[in-house]
């Protein structure tokens, strides 16, 4: 099947789905509703590129229509120049969409919930992890993307031991992903005396934000304990027994939230933490089966990969997948680090064209 005929069965699929969506059959199971709405959205990038595909064909065969059959010989070069410029638009959206048309993770669209938990270093890896939740944040921050805490374990000299929060917007995890793995960082601390480079970690995991779509959780199945929050919040803190700690007894997870003054707001975040930890033990499998498929797979399920050096002597930033060093190490740590998560993203997409021209 070629790039055409694929394109066709798709724009039948599309045309058909946007069918379906207007089925009042269809709209009361909400849902295969929002799974089919999905599929409608996210076809559409390829469905208007399959029409500019047609109007190009369609230039191409007017432009060498003239140049065989017009006698007027400025005519016949105007349209041997138009027809250079064609083909050349036109390979360049054939490989456009062919990397349009490889299966996206379907994951990416979906919200993320990240965690940052300090690694090897004492004191120095806190305040390492303390510096990469303002990274995230003010990266999140310049995507227009919401930001919302939802527990955290601070440092004893500052930073955090661990903090968790939820990032959402638009093909969240999508680009958060990379993150994902062990971040190193080379500095002098301030404690130290005699000049020396120490070198601390921090752990960066990234997981989709799972929906009550996919993740079903009996009530019955969940050990609920309130307890009071801790840290900065005003007169509530210690007083009332706004935070949750929820267990989901068949498989030991536990979550805990405060941030939210409110017990309910704290039990939803709960909620969607819970359904995140049991969605990801599917979801690691998922990894795990593609990364074995996979030589040198950039997004990776290992945890324990180190992925990343911040050198604080060099200014550098060095992104081990892919080899890329960049001597920026001020405008990284406040959040420029687009440059990176687009390399890693061609990076991938190159591999994955790849497999699909070998297959």
């Amino acid at each position: 099947m070629d790039l055409l005929e694929k394109l066709q069965v798709l724009f039948q699929r599309w045309e058909e789905i946007g069918r379906l969506i207007t089925d009042p059959d269809v709209m009361a199971d909400m849902k295969n509703y929002i799974r089919l709405s999905k599929d409608y959205k996210e076809l559409q990038p390829v469905i208007d590129a399959y029409r500019q595909y047609n109007t190009i064909i369609n230039h191409i065969e007017s432009a060498r229509d003239v140049l065989y059959n017009e006698k007027d010989e400025e005519m016949k070069a105007f349209a041997k120049e138009e027809l250079e410029s064609l083909n050349l638009q036109k390979e360049q959206l054939e490989e456009d969409v062919r990397l349009m048309l490889i299966p996206a993770d379907p994951q990416d669209s979906k919200n993320a919930v990240v965690e940052v938990r300090a690694g090897t270093g004492g004191d120095e890896a806190s305040l390492f992890a303390g510096d990469l939740y303002r990274l995230y944040t003010r990266y999140c921050e310049k995507r227009g993307w919401k930001v919302e805490m939802v527990s955290y374990t601070e440092g004893t000299v500052g930073g955090f031991k661990e903090v968790i929060f939820e990032v959402k917007g638009d093909n969240v995890y999508g680009q958060l992903k990379y993150e994902s793995g062990v971040h190193r960082v080379q500095r002098i601390p301030t404690t130290e005396t005699q000049g020396r480079i120490h070198t601390s970690a921090a752990t960066i995991v990234v997981l989709p934000e799972a929906d009550e779509f996919d993740v079903e959780i009996k009530p019955s199945d969940i050990k609920k304990e309130t307890f009071c929050s801790s840290g900065p919040g005003g007169q509530s803190v210690n007083t009332t027994y706004s935070a949750i700690r929820l267990t989901h007894v068949p498989t030991g997870i536990s979550v805990s939230c405060q941030d939210q003054k409110s017990q309910l707001k704290n039990f939803e975040q709960a909620m969607t933490v819970l359904r995140t930890r049991i969605f990801e033990m599917e979801y690691k499998k998922y990894l795990d089966d593609m990364s074995s498929k996979r030589k040198t797979m950039v997004s990776t399920g290992d945890r324990s990969a180190k992925i990343r050096t911040f050198n604080y002597p060099q200014s550098r930033v060095t992104d081990h997948r892919i080899n890329l060093t960049l001597y920026n190490l001020p405008g990284v740590l406040d959040g420029d680090i687009q440059e990176i998560i687009d390399a890693l993203q061609l990076a991938e997409n190159a591999e994955r064209l790849k497999e699909a021209v070998n297959a």
